[in-house]
C-alpha cells in the first residue's frame, strides 16, 4: 500500500525563480542608495545626503512599470514634504510643537489618493528636515527638491539596468508542482480504495487540497506580476524586435493562457476535494461496496493520478474507460439503489478531474514558453 504524507517543504535544488528575484532586489535597493548617496554627497555637496539614498529605496520595486509609477508618487509626496517642511519652519519655526502641527497636516495630505500608496514620505521628509534644522532656510529649499529628484532618478536608472526577471517560469513551477500533488493524491486514494481506508485519511486528502489552493493562489499572483513586468521592460521589447528581425512571431501574451491554465486547475482541485469529502463521508457509512465498481474506480483512478503528474500522457482512453463502467453499472442486476448517488458522484468527480488534465496538457506551450521552441528546433534533426 502507497503511504500518504501531506506534502513537506524540501530543500530546492539551487535557487528558485523567486528567491533570484528577492536576491535580485536586494541588489538593487543597496546599488541604488549607494549610488545615490555617493551623487547627492560628492556631486551635489549635499548638507542631507540621506534624502536622495531615502528616495531611491522608495524607488526601487520589482518591475519597471511599478518603479516608474511609484517613483513619481515618491517624488512628488517627498517634495510636498519639503515645501511643508519649509512653510513651517519659516512661519513657526522649529520646535516640538512645529513638528507635531507639521506631521499633522503631512499625514491629512497623505490621503490624496494619487500619492496615496506613498504618502507617508510626506511625513518622513518633514521629520528629516525639520529635524535638520534647515527648514526656512531659502537657500537650501532647491537642494532639497534636487536631492529627492535625484534619488528618484537613481532608483528607476538603476531598476532600467538590472531589468527585473519576466517571472514565465515561476507560475510553471506551481502549476507542475500542483499537478504532482494531485497525482500523488489520486495514487493514494487509488491504493487505499482497493482494500479499505480510514476517515484519517480521507481528511488529509482534503488539508492536501487545501494546501494546494494556497499554491494556486501564489500561482494567480506570480501570473500578475509577470504580466506587470512586461509593461514598460525593456527586456519584453528587444525580445520582440529580436524576433521580428528573425523573422519569427513576438512572443505571444502569456497572462491569458495561464488565466485559463489555473483557472482549470482550481476548477480540478475542487472537484478532486469534492471527491476527496465523498470518500470520507463513506468511510464512516456502514454499506457494502460494489467490488467490480471498487476495483474498476480504483484502477481508473491510479491512471489518473499518474496522467496528472505527465502533462504528456494520454487521457482520452480514461475517459472511454469511465464511461464504460458507469454504462455496465447502469446494466448490472443486484446493484443497490442507494448506492447510485455515491458511485456517480465518484465517477463524475473523476470525469471532471480527466477533463482538466486534458485541457492543462493542450495548453503546454502556454505554460512552458520554451517548449514550442524546442520541439520546432529537435524536429528537422529527426527528420
Amino acid at each position: 500500500m502507497r503511504p500518504f504524507r501531506p506534502r513537506e517543504k524540501t530543500r530546492p535544488r539551487g535557487l528558485r525563480p523567486e528567491t533570484v528575484t528577492d536576491l535580485l532586489q536586494i541588489v538593487k535597493s543597496v546599488l541604488a542608495a549607494a549610488f545615490a548617496w555617493w551623487l547627492a554627497s560628492a556631486v551635489l555637496h549635499s548638507t542631507m545626503p540621506f534624502l536622495a539614498p531615502w528616495v531611491a529605496l522608495l524607488t526601487v520595486y520589482p518591475t519597471v512599470f511599478e518603479s516608474f509609477r511609484r517613483g513619481a508618487q515618491s517624488t512628488a509626496a517627498s517634495w510636498l514634504g519639503v515645501a511643508l517642511s519649509f512653510v513651517i519652519g519659516v512661519t513657526l519655526g522649529t520646535s516640538v510643537w512645529t513638528l507635531a502641527v507639521a506631521l499633522l497636516v503631512a499625514l491629512a495630505l497623505a490621503r490624496i489618493r494619487w500619492i496615496r500608496e506613498e504618502g507617508i514620505a510626506i511625513a518622513t521628509t518633514v521629520i528629516f528636515v525639520l529635524g535638520a534644522g534647515s527648514a526656512g532656510d531659502v537657500s537650501l529649499l532647491t537642494d532639497r527638491i534636487l536631492e529627492v529628484a535625484l534619488g528618484a532618478l537613481v532608483g528607476i536608472v538603476v531598476n532600467l539596468l538590472l531589468i527585473p526577471p519576466l517571472r514565465d517560469r515561476q507560475a510553471a513551477r506551481y502549476v507542475d508542482s500542483v499537478n504532482r500533488r494531485m497525482g500523488e493524491v489520486l495514487l493514494s486514494m487509488s491504493d487505499e480504495f482497493r482494500t479499505s481506508w480510514e476517515t484519517d485519511r480521507a481528511q488529509e486528502w482534503l488539508e492536501e487540497t487545501e494546501s494546494m489552493s494556497s499554491d494556486l493562489a501564489s500561482a494567480w499572483s506570480t501570473v500578475r506580476s509577470a504580466h506587470e513586468s512586461r509593461r514598460a521592460n525593456p527586456r519584453n521589447r528587444l525580445r520582440s524586435t529580436r524576433s521580428q528581425r528573425e523573422g519569427e512571431s513576438s512572443p505571444p501574451e502569456e497572462k491569458s493562457g495561464y488565466t485559463q491554465i489555473l483557472s482549470r486547475i482550481d476548477e480540478g482541485i475542487s472537484h478532486l476535494r469534492h471527491m476527496a469529502r465523498t470518500l470520507r463521508e463513506a468511510s464512516s457509512a456502514e454499506r457494502p461496496w460494489d467490488q467490480k465498481f471498487r476495483e474498476d474506480w480504483a484502477d481508473l483512478v491510479g491512471d489518473t493520478g499518474r496522467s496528472v503528474a505527465d502533462p504528456d500522457a494520454d487521457v482520452a482512453p480514461i475517459l472511454d474507460r469511465i464511461d464504460a463502467l458507469a454504462d455496465e453499472l447502469t446494466g448490472r442486476e443486484g446493484l443497490r439503489s442507494t448506492s447510485w448517488p455515491l458511485y456517480g458522484s465518484l465517477l463524475t468527480s473523476l470525469r471532471h478531474i480527466v477533463a482538466v488534465v486534458d485541457d492543462v496538457a493542450t495548453a503546454r506551450e502556454a505554460r512552458e514558453p520554451g517548449h514550442a521552441q524546442a520541439d520546432a528546433e529537435k524536429r528537422p534533426q529527426e527528420e
